[in-house]
């Protein structure tokens, strides 16, 4: 690498001051190179040293300096100096306005909760205040029983309130009336209850040494009685006890499908087997009945033969119904 120090040269025949100079050596004074001496004298300062082959960067342009506040948003209630920050050194959050229709949302559950709450507390008073205790029954429907019965049977039903008392409830208290086939219940507020009874059905009278006792279909015996002509009911011959469960039944049956005007024409009903059922009117005529299919057809045939006017010239003795779409009569 070349050296970057210039030399100084003391010019030939000059005299003068001299100074001392690197070396030991005497330099003139007024700094002229003597060209005709030996001594050489290094540069009095040295050049940086700079890569020639690397061009100096360009620089670059300075920027315009922007007006005062421009290029920045401002928000009120912030310093302009030095960003505010909340305490603890997190950085601010901006709190924007919530949508309506978040807001609206909230607010429309906030009212249903609240209307749900009201409602359920009117019930919650309804079921349990005292207000609306039980204080009267009324009864209807009851041809075997009378309505002081009933009232009897649900007695305990009293002072409690009527949003608690069910059907099933008053049922219950009625099984013991095997009269009472079904049983609906309404509250009539403030204090009172509307009983509504179903009563079985009496179908035939069956013989038990000096009473006749009333049963339904089913053999139920509803009530009982010593004079068999102040009820228009046929009596079953032998009664269950003595012609079967089975004969009993199917008898039963076929006497529960008869309209109550044709039932109250029959003195007694007897079956010597479920396909041979027979009933015998006041009057001495015979009805064939059959077995207890078809038995609503079959009511619905004879219930028209005994509305043909009698011939007393040929009185009808027998009424066939066994085949109730081809019925005969003799």
């Amino acid at each position: 690498m070349p050296s970057s120090r210039r030399p100084t040269y003391r010019p030939a025949g000059r005299t003068g001051s001299t100074a001392t100079g690197p070396g030991g050596k005497n330099t003139p004074a007024s700094g002229r190179l003597d060209m005709g001496g030996d001594d050489v004298i290094s540069a009095s300062r040295s050049l940086p040293e700079t890569a020639p082959d690397k061009p100096a960067a360009a620089k670059k342009p300075a920027r315009a300096a922007k007006p005062a506040g421009e290029g920045k948003l401002r928000f009120p209630g912030l310093r302009k100096d030095k960003p505010a920050e909340p305490a603890g050194g997190a950085p601010n959050v901006l709190a924007f306005p919530e949508p309506k229709g978040k807001r609206r949302k909230r607010n429309l559950l906030m009212v249903v909760a609240a209307v749900v709450a009201l409602v359920a507390g009117l019930l919650a008073g309804a079921v349990y205040s005292p207000v609306l205790a039980l204080e009267s029954i009324s009864v209807s429907g009851t041809r075997l029983l009378t309505p002081e019965q009933v009232q009897g049977a649900l007695e305990p039903l009293r002072g409690k309130p009527l949003p608690q008392i069910t059907d099933e409830e008053v049922g219950r208290l009625l099984e013991p009336l095997v009269q009472v086939k079904s049983v609906s219940a309404e509250a009539r507020p403030p204090s009172g209850l509307a009983v509504a009874v179903r009563e079985r059905v009496p179908v035939a009278l069956v013989k038990q040494g000096e009473q006749y006792q009333l049963v339904d279909v089913e053999g139920v015996q509803l009530a009982a009685t010593a004079d068999p002509a102040s009820v228009s009911l046929p009596v079953i011959d032998g009664g269950a006890g003595t012609i079967g469960q089975d004969l009993f039944r199917a008898t039963a049956a076929v006497l529960g499908a008869l309209p109550a005007d044709v039932l109250a024409k029959l003195s007694n009903a007897s079956a010597q087997s479920v396909d041979a059922v027979e009933l015998k009117l006041v009057d001495g005529q015979t009805i064939i009945w059959g077995n207890a299919s078809e038995k609503e057809l079959k009511a619905k045939v004879l219930e028209a033969l005994l509305k043909v006017p009698a011939d007393p010239k040929n009185r009808v003795k027998v009424y066939d119904v066994s085949v109730p779409r081809h019925p005969v009569t003799r």
